[in-house]
């Protein structure tokens, strides 16, 4: 018997109980796993609340984890027992054991610690997406990242920098917008006393950025809009303050023959060789030191609802794991 962290029904952070589950034996194609770190996202708040749908409930929350293979199923010939692993994708993390595919486990580099992986998978691996695919950032381009001082924003301001192009980030605080300087963000505007429309005209000489990555949802989509140059990209990839009200198509053509996409790191590492490839370009800036990885939360498992109040509250820089 082991224990997870599920909701028996949506609601707030006090809808998460501390469980006894049983895991078993690892059925064909799978491992068990037990896990030392688990990543903390907003998208388990989605989750938790029900703003985006679970199987079923009861439901373990977390998609991001890393620990050590206990035992293989039927079938399983790359993943070993005792290989340290992690992944990012489904359900299931809050969990001290789980079972898992044995072909979604990326195995992990010795340089790289659980806690680290933990946080790494989903967070680097979505900076990855968006900066390298959804819009191929090159040097000299200037972009605007919302929530610039957040898990993921911390990552793709330093993984921008590397490339070459400025990034200005929107951020609620002054010690945010120092630690997103500190991590590549070029421009950070505190939202609290700033517009960030006017910063990214007067930046760009009234021209706008090409793509805007919006991880904030309702409160910033249409001043996201008004901050792109003609045939611009808006990402929306995330509704920290709420889902994006319906809008009409024309508002796309009104602010200059725009483009949206709203991606899913899933549609990304779909295949086995796109995951692996994924990690080993965040893996290899790592270890080029061109990513910094900010841990700045921990909490024991069993405390998960304190990191969801913390997270919801905004008073979280950085990435948050829980302990196992």
């Amino acid at each position: 018997m082991t224990h997870a962290v599920r909701i028996h029904q949506h609601g707030g952070p006090e809808a998460l109980s501390w469980d006894a589950v049983e895991v078993g034996a690892p059925g064909p194609g799978e491992v068990r796993l037990r896990q030392t770190a688990v990543g903390v996202n907003f998208i388990d708040v989605y989750h938790r609340t029900g703003l985006y749908p679970v199987p079923a409930l009861p439901c373990c929350l977390g998609s991001e984890g890393a620990g050590v293979v206990e035992a293989v199923g039927e079938g399983v010939r790359d993943v070993k027992v005792g290989m340290r692993v992690a992944y990012a994708g489904g359900l299931g993390a809050y969990a001290e054991a789980r079972r898992y595919p044995a072909d979604r486990l990326v195995p992990l580099p010795d340089e790289l610690d659980d806690e680290s992986a933990a946080a790494l998978m989903l967070k680097g691996m979505t900076a990855e997406y968006l900066i390298r695919r959804t819009y191929p950032v090159k040097a000299g381009e200037t972009l605007l990242v919302h929530a610039a001082a957040g898990g993921v924003g911390l990552l793709m301001c330093q993984w921008a920098r590397a490339l070459g192009a400025t990034v200005i980030g929107t951020v609620s605080s002054d010690a945010k917008a120092e630690l997103a300087r500190a991590h590549g963000c070029a421009h950070p505007v505190v939202t609290t006393r700033e517009d960030f429309v006017a910063v990214v005209k007067r930046l760009t000489g009234g021209a706008g950025v090409p793509v805007v990555y919006d991880s904030v949802g309702k409160d910033t989509w249409e001043r996201s809009l008004a901050c792109l140059r003609p045939r611009g990209l808006m990402v929306s990839f995330g509704n920290a303050s709420g889902a994006v009200p319906p809008f009409a198509p024309s508002a796309l053509a009104a602010g200059g023959s725009l483009f949206l996409t709203r991606p899913t790191l899933g549609h990304y590492i779909a295949t086995r060789e796109a995951l692996l490839e994924s990690a080993h370009q965040v893996f290899a800036l790592v270890r080029d030191g061109a990513l910094k990885l900010a841990v700045h939360h921990r909490y024991p498992l069993r405390d998960a609802a304190t990191a969801h109040r913390e997270l919801e509250a905004r008073r979280t820089t950085g990435a948050t794991v829980l302990r196992v």
